[in-house]
């Protein structure tokens, strides 16, 4: 028999694991759309298109390579974060609310985009949204878009009101 001590232990380290896997499969998502939508989709940016503009063929393969490699990370987070969540699911606990799911996706999506806006957009200018005229709108709106699902997940993922 296990004593209510080592249960809620049990059921708070179970909590951290699908919140974590939620926020990590988060990021993948963001980077997954971010890559697919406008790296590939709208072709607005590659990976290192401020550095070597793709107007040629040897610069549209490097940042095809960049890209590839950056799908890389997304596939690595996203897997990382599905097995985090599914341990965490794993065995007898609470039931967590959808809302909650929803809100570590929604963090992880917009930590994404916070970072990766600041490092690869501002402090290393590898790219931008969308360059040429109101690129520093687009990279802002960015930003604020990332900031608007940091604080809506962050809110929604604070619901822990569990269903016995």
């Amino acid at each position: 028999m296990t004593s209510q001590a080592e249960g809620g232990a049990r059921t708070a380290g179970l909590d951290r694991r699908w919140r974590w896997g939620g926020v990590l499969l988060g990021v993948g998502l963001g980077a997954f759309f971010d890559g697919i939508v406008l790296h590939q989709l709208l072709q607005w940016h590659h990976m290192v298109s401020s550095e070597y503009e793709p107007d040629t063929v040897r610069n549209l393969k490097i940042n095809t390579l960049g890209d590839g490699l950056f799908h890389v990370g997304a596939a690595i987070f996203t897997v990382i974060g599905l097995l985090l969540l599914w341990s965490g699911t794993r065995g007898r606990h609470p039931v967590w609310p959808t809302s909650a799911l929803i809100g570590t996706l929604l963090f992880g999506w917009g930590l994404f985009n916070d970072i990766e806006g600041l490092v690869d957009h501002h402090l290393l200018q590898l790219h931008h949204v969308r360059p040429g005229p109101n690129q520093l709108a687009y990279d802002l709106g960015y930003l604020l878009w990332g900031a608007v699902m940091l604080v809506i997940g962050w809110a929604l993922m604070r619901n822990t009101r569990t269903k016995n």
